[in-house]
């Protein structure tokens, strides 16, 4: 699957700048492969006349129109109706309340033509979708022509055993049982089937038509050849589709878990307050919502049971580990906009943000830099820049100047102790946010506050603000206590470090991760990707630094970074297929056609 940060290489890749020497030159890889290897077997599918938009006739274009039942016409039930018929395929609606079934058809042919309203489709395209939609008075009704079941109901266990079991009484063998269960194991729904090699899972997320990513789980059991057939079959309608392991999490919430635990461990340790961590992760990192803003919205008794639920689930990963702050406020009913109340508050719908501090220190004061290297180069360039009065590398501190000092994985103590410098006038920078329109400073027990506000004004000088929170013309500066590798690395070392997991567990490919983070979780790029962005030998030092600094396995260095580095690779490399290389014969050379042997299940 390609992903928007470039499809996973296939053959030799050249080594990351930032990674060090190159290996010897060895021939190339072949590309990489799931673990099942079968020819894909298709959807029974027939041809369907061509009357959706284009934006959205991916699947006319493929000439598919499958017979799709789904049970369950609650949000998420109406969200895949929508795209399912939007797509050209004919879909049964039904569910345990058949007035809910009218109510959900009557929703989603509002939202068609509200589509055609806003152009996204022509009035033809949502008159013939709103055709296709098709209410069952009966969800367990026989249904010959059914090709595709997809159950959405509630998140139970029982609940969806018994419902494909009914299904499973009445479709034909050939009907694929699909659940959309975001928390539960596909194997454990699958195992109270009389043949659970039908069942998969198609985790959707909310809204369906938005948000362009599926998740294709197979079970233990999960027969091989559905898989790839029901990638096929998202895919032609303009969705990703990530082939996901069944794993707790699956492959989005396992990986979001990265941002919302590391920054609720930099509340634990008061590094900065809500509102401070979540300027920096908007501004430093570039995501849209901070990660409190992000658990506000969702409701964090939500949060909270999907943290512990994958926690638990990965048999108490440190990487993983949950806060002992959110289970008080979940029982504090503190869950964010639905209440009124969360880690903001929330009048009317609206979040009310606390102000940022005003610039009040001296932007004359002098400023060093101490330390050599590419970080400290980039600092006193800039300071330059901007105006700064910036003392000379040779000549001895004054004792009025204050000195900064880049850290990058480490602590400020741990700078002022080693090199032996004033702890009174040294606050820490960080280089990862020095490119961004917000600047970000450390500070120590020992510093005294006016170093503080007096290296903030210097760093908030600009010729013009460069964010919408900067103020009189004053670039925005966060000042935030002293931590190993500060809030913005700390984030960015966990949402790497998560997601370098997931890929070294082949729970996804590499492009799979990038791919369904990128959409599902809405971040600037893949997490992968980013680190190669970042530099893969940067990141290891960043969280080598990490754990030298705190002791704590949740930030030791992963294997993926780890071997990348030694070989001079990007860590959006996935490396050859251990299925491929223990095959009775060797795999073909790049650009040589590989045979195939259709139906043969090899």
């Amino acid at each position: 699957m390609e992903s928007r940060s470039g499809r996973a290489p296939g053959g030799r890749t050249r080594p990351h700048p930032a990674a060090g020497n190159a290996p010897p030159t060895v021939p190339p890889r072949p590309a990489y492969r799931p673990a099942y290897r079968v020819a894909p077997s298709r959807l029974p599918c027939r041809a369907a006349a061509p009357t959706a938009a284009a934006g959205t006739a991916g699947a006319q274009k493929r000439g598919l129109n499958v017979r799709i039942r789904i049970v369950g016409a609650g949000v998420m039930g109406r969200g895949i109706a929508q795209w399912a018929a939007s797509a050209g395929h004919t879909v049964e609606l039904g569910d345990a309340r058949q007035e809910a079934v009218g109510d959900a058809i009557g929703f989603v042919r509002r939202m068609l033509d509200r589509s055609a309203a806003k152009g996204r489709l022509t009035h033809e395209a949502a008159r013939a979708a709103s055709e296709r939609l098709l209410p069952l008075d009966d969800a367990f009704a026989p249904g010959d022509g059914v090709e595709l079941v997809i159950e959405a109901v509630r998140e139970d266990l029982a609940t969806k055993t018994d419902l494909f079991r009914r299904l499973e009484d009445v479709l034909p063998a050939r009907t694929i049982l699909a659940t959309n269960t975001s928390s539960l194991p596909v194997t454990r729904v699958a195992a109270g089937l009389a043949d659970p090699s039908r069942l998969v899972g198609l985790h959707f997320f909310n809204p369906v038509p938005l948000m362009r990513i599926v998740e294709v789980v197979p079970g233990v059991l999960t027969r091989p050849d559905i898989p790839p057939a029901l990638v096929e079959l998202v895919e032609a309608t303009g969705h990703s589709a990530a082939v996901v392991a069944d794993t707790p999490g699956f492959l989005v919430n396992h990986a979001g878990r990265g941002l919302v635990t590391e920054a609720l461990a930099l509340l634990e340790e008061s590094v900065s307050d809500p509102a401070g961590i979540d300027r920096i992760a908007r501004d430093v990192l570039g995501l849209r919502m901070g990660p409190f803003e992000l658990m506000d919205l969702t409701g964090l008794d939500v949060t909270d049971t999907v943290i512990d639920s994958v926690w638990r689930g990965f048999r108490h990963s440190d990487r993983l580990r949950p806060s002992y702050l959110t289970p008080n406020r979940v029982a504090a009913g503190l869950h964010g906009r639905k209440t009124g109340r969360g880690f903001y508050d929330h009048v009317d719908g609206a979040q009310a943000t606390p102000p940022e501090p005003p610039i009040t220190g001296d932007p004359g004061r002098p400023v060093r830099v101490a330390g050599h290297g590419p970080d400290a180069d980039a600092l006193r360039r800039t300071l330059r820049e901007d105006g700064a009065t910036l003392e000379d590398d040779g000549a001895d501190p004054s004792g009025r100047a204050v000195v900064l000092v880049p850290t990058w994985g480490t602590t400020l103590a741990e700078q002022i102790a080693s090199a032996g410098l004033p702890a009174s006038r040294t606050v820490g920078v960080d280089p990862l946010a020095m490119p961004t329109g917000r600047r970000v400073l450390a500070f120590t027990p020992a510093t005294d506050p006016a170093a503080v506000h007096d290296a903030r004004a210097v760093l908030a000088r600009a010729a013009a603000p460069a964010h919408r929170d900067g103020t009189d013309g004053h670039r925005a500066v966060s000042v935030v206590r002293d931590t190993a590798g500060s809030v913005a690395q700390r984030l960015l070392a966990s949402i790497v470090s998560v997601a370098a997991s997931i890929a070294e567990r082949s729970i996804a490919t590499p492009a799979a991760v990038d791919t369904a983070v990128t959409a599902g979780l809405g971040y600037p790029t893949g997490p992968l990707a980013w680190g190669d962005r970042i530099g893969a030998a940067r990141m290891l030092a960043l969280q080598a630094g990490l754990h030298r600094s705190t002791g704590d396995p949740r930030y030791r260095p992963t294997r993926w970074v780890t071997e990348r580095v030694h070989l001079g690779l990007p860590l959006t490399e996935p490396g050859p297929d251990p299925v491929a290389l223990g095959a009775t014969s060797p795999p073909p050379r790049s650009g040589t056609a590989e045979p195939t042997h259709e139906g043969d299940g090899a």
